[in-house]
């Protein structure tokens, strides 16, 4: 039977982490050298714990399947944020990631929800009600499937105006994790 916790969603790359596109080799974090968290991300992130909440992380990592970096090199990028997060006091409950291409037709890559399916039952969770905090559009269509809230942070590859163009709308939108937690912890505040 799956519990009632407080649970959190959030993606990686571009809200606990600034994003590896346009300085990176081929756009992805490929090695721990070009992790850099965002300002405030690991606080966030403390807060949350806090809070009371448990937190799975839900990210695309196609760059494995396009053949930029090995699964082992992205489970060790994913082990030493881990282990930073560790060592502030907080943690974080699951990593899920898809490392498909877009043309693999999988079912775990986001907008589709197989990695929010999958952390359900391996974690005795539910994720319905939950909170999903991302910065793409693919972010925002894949909480909406799922029935969470979503938020979009602007710390990430998406902007308002790309937004503004999009069929689906997040529920909410901050300027980054930092103050998208403090909203969730407050439970009220306006959005933009």
């Amino acid at each position: 039977m799956l519990k009632s916790k407080k649970i959190i969603f959030i993606d990686r790359d571009g809200v606990i982490n600034k994003d590896p596109g346009g300085w990176t080799k081929h756009n992805y974090v490929t090695r721990w050298e070009d992790f850099r968290f965002l300002p405030g991300s690991k606080e966030a992130v403390n807060k949350l714990n806090d809070a009371g909440y448990e937190i799975v992380i839900i990210s695309n990592q196609a760059g494995v399947g396009k053949g930029h970096y090995s699964k082992n090199e992205l489970d060790t990028v994913n082990s030493k944020m881990l282990e930073e997060i560790k060592n502030t006091g907080s943690r974080i409950k699951g990593v899920y990631y898809c490392i498909h291409e877009a043309s693999d037709n999988c079912d775990c890559r986001k907008p589709k929800i197989g990695l929010f399916k999958r952390a359900e039952k391996e974690l005795g969770i539910k994720a319905s009600g939950s909170y999903f905090i991302g910065d793409a559009k693919t972010d925002i269509e894949a909480g909406k499937k799922m029935g969470l809230k979503t938020i979009l942070v602007l710390s990430g590859k998406t902007s308002l105006e790309d937004i503004r163009s999009c069929n689906v709308k997040p529920d909410y939108i901050f300027d980054d994790l930092s103050e998208a937690v403090e909203f969730v912890i407050k439970g009220s505040s306006s959005p933009r």
